[in-house]
């Protein structure tokens, strides 16, 4: 039995050890003396490159709480038409990726595009210089699109907080008097204000990880760096050294976020249970809610999502339907492999949390998933890197020839980048399915003679199982979805859908893409409709 449990440990310590061998490499690597490449962008443009990175940060923290605060709110403690249904369409945009938002929005109000020319024809203008239109192609305009697909983190967390508030004390506000804006204003949302952080600090570490909106629209910032470091200069240690800059802003981050939801703690008091009647709203004020709520999910989702089905109809092209299977094909086996790894890892890991043999793997193995992906992909570049040296060194010795980049430019660089990144998403599902299972049921099993394989195949295994596939298919779904860490990490040649769809999205051809780019949108929707779920047991 000892045996057993110690080959457990083993085990579950060197997947930790492995998935964060691209931290530990990144953080070796940004030790070393700085390169010249580095040195150049130091002394240039590097100071550009992070006022840029906080700038959009916290311009796009902004809008997201402007557009996801008062939705939360209107929809969590007032009633006006369409209050119902907007509960759950405004967690739409997350599955909408904000590069094609971007797209549409610079296609629509550029100025060859229909806004522009409407304006012109009405009012008689001629040239720019008769008159002055938003520049969408800017960092401000950067930060708009992503507000506009991240403000639901901030309305889920906000709502789910409003929610939850003890219902004395907003009793005790309609006694005194006070109308729905200064029930909000001095009582909900102090309240809510840790949860909201939260959010914001997502939004921030989404907005840190983008890659491909302030690609196209030509915003330098860090995650543009390391990719074009590591692309057009082949500097692996200066993308390194960036990597470890954008490293700490996330673990400054994390920090915020945790101490948010230290604060959230003190305000769960009182009697939460109690459940407070909504505001009903009337006359000028349904309509302003019903309209504000109703114009956000619009511009954010509705609006182009009919876009890209419109271009999807004009532009169908039966020629180019054999890539579009053969990336989604692609894409299907990458992200099968995926799920399928990380569902096994996280379920060793929880497993050993669960019979107290190894706790700290499961907290710290998912990091990966607060990196942006440029910079994971660095760090996982550089053992693997490192790797393909010493084989090639050794084969040159053993037989004369090399081999060539047998991990770094193979499926293995773009499996491993995955599971390091969405390992957190397996873990968070699993454990979760775990709390639901009495301990009394482990301890039962173990008296019986069970060891821990037995325990885990007879006991935890049916039980779990739900959680697993629900685990399954959210790392699934996301591996489907990104972007920045394919990219670096994909094999020469090797396109999944959202690689194929960024190509024309660079090339400024969205709609001969419309197809795949709707396709990445569909299945994006199915967590959506998990989250959904989970929030509608909050009341």
């Amino acid at each position: 039995m000892k045996l057993a449990r110690r080959r457990w440990t083993v085990s579950g310590t060197a997947i930790t050890l492995l998935l964060l061998l691209p931290v530990a490499a990144l953080l070796q690597q940004g030790l070393l003396p700085a390169s010249e490449v580095f040195a150049e962008l130091a002394e240039s443009v590097l100071a550009d490159y992070i006022i840029n990175t906080v700038a959009l940060v916290l311009l796009s923290a902004v809008g997201a709480v402007l557009l996801g605060v008062p939705t939360a709110w209107l929809v969590a403690n007032c009633q006006f038409p369409g209050q119902r249904w907007l509960q759950w369409a405004l967690l739409l945009p997350l599955a909408m990726p904000a590069y094609l938002v971007a797209y549409v929005y610079t296609d629509m109000l550029d100025y060859a595009g229909p806004v522009q020319k409407a304006l012109r024809g009405w009012f008689g203008w001629n040239s720019p210089q008769d008159y002055w239109f938003v520049e969408v192609r800017s960092l401000t305009g950067a930060a708009a699109m992503l507000a506009l697909v991240l403000f639901p983190y901030v309305f889920m967390l906000a709502r789910t907080a409003f929610l939850e508030q003890a219902g004395n004390l907003l009793q005790a506000s309609r006694s005194l008097g006070c109308t729905p804006w200064q029930s909000f204003w001095r009582v909900s949302l102090p309240l809510a204000r840790p949860a909201i952080m939260v959010g914001v600090a997502l939004v921030a570490m989404e907005t840190m990880a983008d890659f491909a909106t302030v690609s196209y629209f030509a915003v330098n910032t860090l995650t543009t760096a390391v990719y074009d470091v590591w692309l057009d200069y082949g500097s692996l240690s200066a993308a390194a050294r960036l990597s470890c800059l954008m490293l700490l802003g996330v673990l400054l981050l994390l920090g915020l976020e945790r101490r948010a939801r230290a604060q959230q703690k003190l305000f769960q008091r009182g009697d939460a249970g109690v459940d407070i009647p909504r505001w009903p709203l009337t006359g000028i004020k349904a309509i302003c809610a019903s309209g504000f709520c109703i114009g956000v999910l619009l511009l954010s989702f509705a609006l182009p999502a009919a876009v890209l089905l419109n271009y999807a109809i004009d532009y169908f092209d039966a020629a180019s339907l054999a890539l579009f299977w053969r990336y989604s094909v692609n894409s299907l086996i990458v992200s099968v492999q995926v799920a399928l790894l990380t569902i096994v890892m996280a379920l060793l890991l929880q497993f050993l949390a669960r019979l107290r043999l190894l706790r700290w793997p499961a907290q710290i193995a998912g990091f990966g998933y607060a990196l942006p992906g440029t910079v994971l992909a660095i760090g996982v570049l550089i053992p693997l890197t490192w790797l393909d040296y010493r084989i090639n060194d050794f084969s040159q010795w053993f037989n004369g020839s090399t081999v060539g980049l047998v991990l770094s430019g193979s499926m293995v660089a773009l499996l491993f980048g995955y599971c390091v990144r969405f390992l957190a998403v397996a873990l968070g599902a699993i454990e979760a399915s775990y709390k639901r299972i009495n301990p009394s049921l482990d301890m039962a099993a173990t008296t019986m003679g069970c060891g821990p394989a037995a325990l885990l195949r007879r006991v935890h295994w049916p039980l779990l199982r739900r959680g697993l596939l629900t685990a399954a298919v959210i790392v699934f779904i996301e591996s489907m979805k990104e972007l920045p860490a394919a990219l670096l990490l994909k094999p020469i040649g090797f396109e999944t859908l959202a690689t194929y769809v960024y190509q024309f999205v660079s090339d400024e051809a969205l709609e001969l893409g419309a197809l795949p780019a709707l396709v990445i949108v569909l299945v994006g929707l199915l967590p959506v409709w998990l989250l959904n779920r989970s929030l509608e047991q909050t009341r």
